[in-house]
């Protein structure tokens, strides 16, 4: 099937605005509808997802869903003020108020889902974990890899 370059940019702006609508309860709708703009927490330092460019305009895709949960909310796009989290801060922000929901990367789990009462939208990205060893080992398999040290960045899954 052959879409049109309107019917794609139509049917994204659907998907991402469905992804907004449901990151916010209706309490912090209410809110939101209120106060005139939304609150929302990002990386501010990840290229391509967000950062903040030399003019201080934010860019990235979780910029890009931040303005679409505004347009969908409030009618206007730039109705929004960001936050930028690191990845110790943004799950307690989202919890205590500090912002109205959270756009940036974090991994869906069922601790975050259930006993911190977090709301998570559909995904927008898919990455993935791996490792990383000189040539010269001759690891085939991360099986090979059990009992050796591994560096990880703590606070994130």
């Amino acid at each position: 099937m052959v879409l049109s370059r309107i019917a794609k940019v139509s049917l994204a702006t659907v998907t991402i605005l469905g992804l907004g609508v449901t990151t916010l309860s209706a309490d912090t709708l209410s809110e939101v509808q209120k106060q005139g703009f939304v609150k929302c927490g990002v990386d501010g330092g990840l290229p391509g997802f967000s950062e903040v460019g030399s003019d201080g305009i934010y860019r990235g895709i979780d910029v890009d869903v931040c303005r679409a949960v505004a347009a969908a909310t409030l009618g206007d796009a730039k109705k929004v003020k960001y936050v930028a989290l690191n990845a110790k801060e943004r799950l307690t922000a989202l919890q205590s108020g500090e912002i109205d929901m959270l756009s940036r990367n974090t991994t869906w789990t069922e601790t975050r889902d259930t006993s911190l009462g977090l709301n998570f939208a559909g995904v927008n990205y898919y990455d993935g974990q791996g490792f990383m060893v000189t040539k010269k080992l001759g690891v085939k398999s991360a099986k090979e890899l059990d009992g050796a040290s591994i560096c990880l960045q703590t606070g994130t899954t």
